[in-house]
């Protein structure tokens, strides 16, 4: 599955995301935040060599629970699952390496 490139408009339920089979990248942020924009080609460069890998961007903010539900704080917070459980978590990452090394242990 290629990069989302646009934030979900209904966001999935936790019981969902809990549920999901598979590799899954949540991606936890805002369209008009500067560190979410700034981080997409990292995230885009790490996700080519792992087409798949669900990604799923999620606005986040105030009234958002699924964010709420895992605890964001910074945006962006990458949180890397597999089978519904989350295994690593990224929050503001600065380089494509630490992004593509979590994705390899998901997959």
């Amino acid at each position: 599955m290629a990069m989302s490139r646009q934030y979900e408009i209904a966001e999935p339920t936790r019981a969902e995301i809990d549920a999901s089979h598979g590799p899954l990248l949540l991606e936890f942020g805002a369209p008009w935040c500067g560190w979410c924009q700034g981080a997409q080609p990292l995230i885009a460069q790490a996700l080519a060599a792992h087409p798949e890998v669900r990604h799923l961007k999620i606005e986040d903010g105030k009234g958002r629970p699924l964010g709420r539900a895992f605890k964001v704080k910074l945006w962006p917070t990458l949180v890397f699952l597999r089978d519904g459980q989350e295994t690593t978590r990224l929050v503001r990452p600065q380089d494509a390496a630490a992004i593509a090394q979590a994705l390899a242990g998901i997959v």
